[in-house]
């Protein structure tokens, strides 16, 4: 196997996924796409932005030109307006577009359409032509095309429901439904039929996008709901849906997306790797799954991805406190050291640890041959007369004196721990 992949947009929370799931996959080369600069500028390796946005004219012949000169096989959409644009526009487009076909992305990207599908089923829930048919408040309103929580309101009263109304008449009027939230993430092979199904609570929510949650084990109601929903329209690949609990308990059909989901890294996490599962599909093999019988939680905070307008080709580093942390490593101080490695970096270790230092590498499991040198000075003498500036060098020391003795002889930059991960490089 030797694919290349194009995920666009490749900075949204869908796009960052997919990287995670695909970057150590043999075989496959991910080139992330952007119309605007974003994160994914930061985690992909190969990079393109300039892509114009998906409703302009020329918006499918410069992507048909980024497919040529980088020689495209597959192209993951990472977002939902994208997932539609692509799947109607399948036949200009020399890759394989990684979605689902374009009448399910049609009725996906419609709630309208995808309740009037479902309609009579008992998850369905009940979407009202108008107010005057609200027997009971309150009501949720939600725009029909639409992601996340934008433009959602929940409305207690009829004079509320206007109020909402009269600023967008497009709102769906739809039952309340009270309970708790959940995702079922979902796998249908080429044969069309549906090869996993995993439920997940969405438990804290920011923005529409779920920042905590955690795997459970699948109700056989929720089962039901998936094999209907797989029945009714044809799907290909990883796809999803939402359900909610109702005043009773039940569950009740909020969305349905053909893509990936940016918390199916969950599921990743217990051996089913979707967007690797899709690909190996779309190239014709019979797949397996197999998932870990663990629970997972997952809980999202900002991350700090760094570039720096600087280059090296030296690292002196110091030891005690700084390749170790107490009486151990440091992993993430010897993640940066591999990183240096696979990047032909030279490693050079100055230490005044107060033992044999190699006796010490030895009883930390660490390789002495990582260390181009090793620089053994006793307690009194001074780390940088070792230096030679011959290359562009960093300094790495916990102690604040020696790195300002270090940056005012050598004016080289230097780092404490806390700022080594401006250092690593997410790009794969």
């Amino acid at each position: 196997m030797n694919k290349k992949v194009l995920v666009f947009p490749c900075g949204s929370e869908i796009g960052l996924e997919i990287n995670n799931a695909l970057k150590f996959v043999k075989g496959v080369t991910l080139v992330g796409g952007s119309s605007v600069k974003d994160h994914g500028k930061f985690v992909y390796k190969e990079y393109v932005d300039g892509f114009p946005n998906i409703d302009d004219d020329d918006f499918i012949s410069y992507l048909n030109k980024v497919i040529s000169e980088e020689g495209i096989d597959y192209i993951f959409p990472a977002h939902d307006s994208v997932v539609l644009k692509l799947a109607q526009h399948q036949e200009e487009i020399p890759a394989e577009v990684l979605t689902s076909s374009a009448y399910t992305c049609e009725i996906s990207r419609s709630k309208k359409s995808t309740y009037e599908l479902f309609n009579g089923e008992s998850f369905n829930p009940e979407m009202y032509s108008s107010l005057e048919q609200v027997r009971e408040y309150p009501v949720f309103l939600k725009p029909n095309v639409g992601q996340g929580s934008k433009g959602v309101a929940l409305a207690n009263s009829k004079e509320e429901a206007e109020y909402h109304l009269d600023k967008n008449a497009d709102l769906l009027i739809l039952e309340y439904l009270p309970g708790k939230e959940y995702t079922i993430d979902c796998f249908t092979d080429k044969e069309g039929e549906l090869r996993f199904t995993g439920m997940r609570e969405r438990r804290r929510i920011k923005s529409g996008i779920s920042v905590n949650s955690q795997t459970l084990k699948i109700e056989e109601d929720v089962k039901e709901i998936a094999k209907t929903i797989n029945e009714k329209l044809p799907f290909r690949g990883m796809w999803f849906f939402q359900v909610k609990e109702d005043a009773n308990g039940s569950y009740k059909l909020l969305e349905i997306a053909p893509r990936i989901a940016g918390t199916m890294n969950l599921y990743r996490n217990k051996g089913v790797n979707f967007p690797l599962l899709t690909i190996f599909d779309r190239m014709g093999y019979d797949i397996s799954i197999i998932e870990n019988d663990y629970t997972v939680e997952v809980d999202r905070a900002l991350t700090n991805r760094f570039t720096l307008d600087m280059e090296y080709e030296r690292v002196y580093i110091d030891f005690d406190d700084t390749v170790t942390h107490g009486d151990k490593v440091n992993p993430f101080v010897m993640m940066f050291i591999y990183q240096c490695l696979s990047k032909d970096k030279e490693m050079i270790l100055v230490t005044k640890h107060i033992h044999k230092i190699e006796e010490t590498l030895s009883k930390l499991k660490i390789d002495r041959n990582i260390f181009d040198e090793i620089i053994h000075i006793s307690q009194s003498d001074i780390k940088h007369k070792y230096f030679k500036m011959d290359k562009s060098s960093i300094f790495i020391d916990d102690s604040y004196n020696e790195r300002k003795q270090i940056h005012e002889t050598h004016n080289i930059p230097v780092f404490d721990l806390d700022a080594v991960e401006s250092l690593i490089d997410w790009r794969y």
